[in-house]
């Protein structure tokens, strides 16, 4: 039996295959691993160049308010995220996150302000159950409609010349400004942001046209296909958090120090504090801080240490004191790099505890977050 038989595929499939992609199951979607050219070169390219990713697995979500007013729908998505939509811009986008009545992070996603409702990004695993979520708590308010769209990432310093070719405009855009625009004649709706630590802007395009616009952007001598291998890598130089690895319903905001996405607004004090599920301990940690803390680390030597390794406060590996939950070879880096949950007490940066690799306890050191500087433009 054919075990991709029951996978989906995007928009972009037949292009994947023509350019020698690696196909791999992920999400429930046959998606490319990797080109030709291989993870490390494409990591390398879009840290240099720049980057093409097929992203049309995740969930393009419009919230729009029975009412017609956009207050009405931030006021709905409020109550289930601890962050202030009702505060943001027209055009601009926020990071934010499901939480659960235990403060647990059931999904983090993309929040835009568009005219008068909100267009939601979420991860593709927990689309479905996204969109059920939205139905159950806030579907007497707003109407929540899943799109049929393709989404792609263009990623890496050389993002903005390679998108310029087809929209000179797109120059003037700053780090979570999202518009609309037309690219080869085809209604876009792009934002500049990204998942790689690097400038770049993630583009909405129509399914039926996706493979138009990707072919146009892949023309330039600048932009080369990238896949999952170095998206992965990437990002987890950036610091940047994977659901269902670094965070899901078992971590809380706080622990997974992603704390500067919860606005004034929305915290003790604020206009609009609480009112959002897993208040009373998501405001505590805030207030009086977490137990155990998300951080970057470091391990000694060449040997990566990958998620689900044990992490020890001693050599002998005798006390337990956490786990790595995302961990390979950082190619910018030159090195291994690793995120993990360890205690408070072994938070601090230069801290150093042990990783165990296959038997063996490897001396790793808390690091700061992220391991490359950010090239977003501010």
């Amino acid at each position: 039996m054919d075990d991709t038989a029951a996978l989906k595929r995007t928009p972009l499939h037949a292009l994947h295959l023509s350019l020698g992609a690696r196909m791999v199951p992920f999400a429930g979607y046959e998606m490319p691993v990797q080109y030709s050219a291989g993870v490390l070169k494409e990591h390398l390219q879009t840290r240099a160049g720049a980057g093409l990713f097929d992203v049309s697995h995740m969930g393009q979500v419009v919230v729009r308010a029975k009412s017609g007013r956009y207050e009405d729908a931030a006021l709905a998505l409020e109550s289930l995220v601890p962050v202030d939509i009702l505060g943001l811009a027209e055009g601009r986008q926020r990071y934010g996150f499901f939480t659960d009545e235990n403060g647990g992070i059931l999904d983090d996603l993309m929040i835009t302000h568009l005219d008068d409702h909100l267009f939601v990004v979420v991860n593709a695993a927990c689309k479905e159950a996204d969109v059920a979520h939205m139905q159950k708590h806030i579907g007497d308010r707003c109407d929540i409609t899943l799109l049929d769209r393709a989404l792609v990432a263009l990623q890496g310093p050389r993002a903005v010349n390679v998108l310029a070719e087809l929209w000179a405009d797109v120059a003037a855009m700053k780090f979570m400004d999202v518009r609309h625009c037309r690219l080869h004649d085809i209604s876009c709706l792009v934002s500049r942001s990204g998942y790689s630590g690097e400038d770049g802007f993630e583009i909405s395009v129509p399914a039926n046209k996706a493979e138009d616009v990707a072919r146009r952007l892949l023309e330039h001598p600048d932009a080369q296909p990238i896949g999952l291998g170095a998206r992965d890598s990437l990002r987890l130089e950036a610091g940047l958090c994977l659901y269902g690895n670094d965070i899901d319903a078992t971590t809380t905001p706080v622990e997974a120090a992603l704390e500067w996405a919860m606005q004034k607004a929305r915290r003790t004090g604020g206009a609009r504090a609480g009112d959002f599920p897993g208040a009373a301990r998501i405001l505590g940690e805030l207030d009086n801080g977490a137990t155990r803390r998300r951080v970057g680390l470091k391990p000694e030597g060449k040997a990566p240490v990958r998620g689900h390794s044990k992490l020890y406060a001693d050599a002998e590996g005798k006390t337990e004191i956490g786990e790595v939950t995302s961990g390979g070879f950082g190619p910018s880096v030159e090195g291994p790099v690793a995120m993990g949950y360890v205690p408070v007490s072994h938070a601090s940066v230069g801290t150093q505890i042990y990783a165990e690799v296959r038997g063996k306890y490897l001396l790793a050191t808390v690091a700061t977050l992220p391991f490359i500087t950010p090239t977003y433009k501010r």
